[in-house]
């Protein structure tokens, strides 16, 4: 990828600087995995048995681990490494959760972790072919992030992203088939179709017409969760969007209220005349209470209306960001 400057209204080249260890690629992450990944940092080189993984990290969305490996060559198989990792995680949850416990100085159960959520995030400056097209599976828990970085110390982290229809399970029969078997009875990865499933004919309909619209909005991305699908744009989400078989419940972070009263940085606010959004608050264990907005979204709602008040949300993310 190239990238440019304007100047004097001419376009320059800005300078690729290469990375010259991997170190530097995973000092540069571990100091921002909750502003790059949303994700709270526990250990480095976190060493069990024979293996050792780069940067441990915990998911506070999912309640789940995720393990972050940086790779300057291009000459091993994500496949392999991949689920070899995973298995370690689920042969060793007592290891994993100590760590976790004794960073957060917290208890944390066997029970408190969802297992079947944990994922692997591999960055290098480049992948091959042969490694993009191995993890080119519908439900693979594996992410793959080609991150570059140019002068004035600026740096790009681009996610590579798969459309197959394909399942995993497919290589059952390939070296890696017994490994990949023993994770996937505890590793679920969760797509799109999991949760509108659930939806009667005429409401998938509407919902089909909601997410073109979605889509059609710069940066926004659907992210499949367990129990439902974050709509985000650059990692902030717009709303989170809860199936029901005749109705899909919108709900719109709006911030949190202090227990003086006052309200969190960015605090959000709707223009909603037709008061189609209600107000809805829970307390944290701290006593700070969080807002959101709940549209219950199912055939009689206006669609467009519905665009409108989700464009103000995204507008508020993405003009901030």
């Amino acid at each position: 990828m190239e990238l440019f400057k304007t100047k004097n209204n001419k376009i320059e080249p800005v300078e690729l600087r290469t990375f010259k260890l991997e170190k530097d690629i995973q000092n540069l992450i571990e100091g921002n995995t909750e502003e790059l990944f949303q994700l709270e940092f526990v250990r480095s080189e976190f060493t069990v048995g024979k293996y050792r993984v780069d940067t441990l990290c915990y998911d506070p969305e999912t309640k789940a681990f995720v393990i972050i490996e940086y790779k300057k060559g291009n000459s091993y198989s994500v496949i392999d490494q991949g689920y070899t990792y995973l298995q370690l995680l689920l042969n060793n949850k007592s290891d994993f959760i100590l760590a976790l416990s004794q960073e957060k100085n917290k208890i944390f159960r066997l029970e408190s972790i969802d297992w079947s959520q944990s994922r692997i995030i591999f960055i290098s400056p480049s992948f091959n072919s042969y490694q993009k097209d191995s993890v080119n599976f519908k439900n693979i828990p594996f992410e793959l992030y080609e991150i570059k970085r140019f002068e004035n110390d600026t740096f790009i982290l681009n996610k590579h992203e798969t459309s197959s229809k394909e399942n995993i399970e497919s290589l059952s029969h390939t070296k890696a088939g017994s490994v990949i078997n023993e994770v996937s009875k505890e590793v679920k990865v969760l797509d799109e179709e999991s949760h509108t499933s659930k939806l009667d004919e005429v409401l998938n309909e509407k919902w089909e017409r909601l997410k073109e619209q979605l889509l059609d909005l710069e940066d926004i991305e659907l992210d499949p969760k367990k129990y439902y699908i974050n709509a985000k744009v650059n990692s902030k989400s717009v709303a989170y969007l809860n199936f029901r078989k005749s109705s899909i419940s919108i709900e719109i972070p709006r911030g949190n209220l202090n227990p003086d009263g006052t309200t969190s940085k960015n605090f959000f606010s709707f223009d909603d005349p037709k008061d189609l959004a209600e107000e809805r608050t829970w307390e944290w264990k701290n006593g700070t209470k969080g807002n959101i907005y709940l549209i219950k979204f199912d055939k009689k709602t206006d669609l467009d209306y519905t665009m409108f008040l989700l464009k103000q949300k995204y507008k508020s993310l993405h003009d901030h960001s």
